[in-house]
């Protein structure tokens, strides 16, 4: 069966078993994520868009910015941390970076920051770990405006982990690897081909998911068939 592609005005709902495809199981190193320590800011034009290139989420504004050397060129990208403050502890959702943050900061939602102190103080210390996303049903494949069989660009969606890699299957049978950029989609500068594709994702615990049949939806999303699994 293949995945469900929709035109991206409106991601339908989807289960783990929507479609054909199949996911490995991973090794979890985030069970040990490592404690980052910074400051935490807030910047007033937060709507869940930024440089991830996600779509504004008026509705789910507990996101942040994540400082340049943290961002890495946009791997943390859709990525959820832990943060703690002095009054409280929150679950954000990276959708954008702070360029001018140092290493550990975060810049996030007024909403976000009044959930761990009050506003009025402007910066806080804060403690931050990356735990799993609490997303429901399978992962997303966005194709970028633009994207057609001699460019293809493609961006991963509703991601319990980060993402690490990304390839599809050449038409040579062997599996391409599609480069990162900064702005959070996979760019296969010399096209993919039409399609349908045989993707192939990774997260950052060394779970792979794969589907087939995924169509080229320009400014549209292919709903996958799996959600990386949690760690144990």
């Amino acid at each position: 069966m293949a995945v469900s592609c929709g035109n991206g005005k409106e991601r339908p709902a989807a289960t783990h078993a929507e479609a054909g495809g199949n996911v490995v199981g991973p090794t979890c190193p985030l069970a040990a994520a490592p404690v980052h320590t910074g400051d935490g800011t807030y910047y007033t034009f937060a709507d869940g868009s930024g440089n991830c290139m996600f779509p504004a989420t008026p509705n789910d504004l507990d996101i942040g910015a994540m400082n340049k050397t943290d961002y890495a060129a946009s791997a943390a990208c859709g990525m959820c941390a832990q943060v703690v403050g002095p009054d409280g502890t929150l679950t954000i959702r990276i959708v954008d970076q702070c360029p001018e943050c140092k290493p550990g900061d975060i810049d996030l939602s007024p909403s976000a920051f009044a959930k761990l102190a009050a506003l009025s103080l402007g910066r806080i210390p804060i403690q931050w770990t990356y735990v799993p996303c609490a997303v429901s049903g399978a992962i997303v494949y966005h194709f970028k405006d633009g994207s057609n069989q001699w460019w293809t660009a493609v961006q991963i969606r509703n991601h319990r982990f980060g993402i690490a890699g990304f390839e599809y299957l050449g038409g040579n049978g062997q599996w391409q690897s599609v480069p990162r950029l900064d702005y959070n989609y996979f760019v296969a500068a010399s096209g993919m081909g039409p399609g349908p594709y045989t993707f192939r994702v990774a997260d950052v615990n060394g779970a792979t998911i794969q589907d087939s049949g995924v169509v080229l939806t320009p400014d549209g999303d292919c709903v996958g068939a799996n959600q990386f699994p949690d760690c144990p």
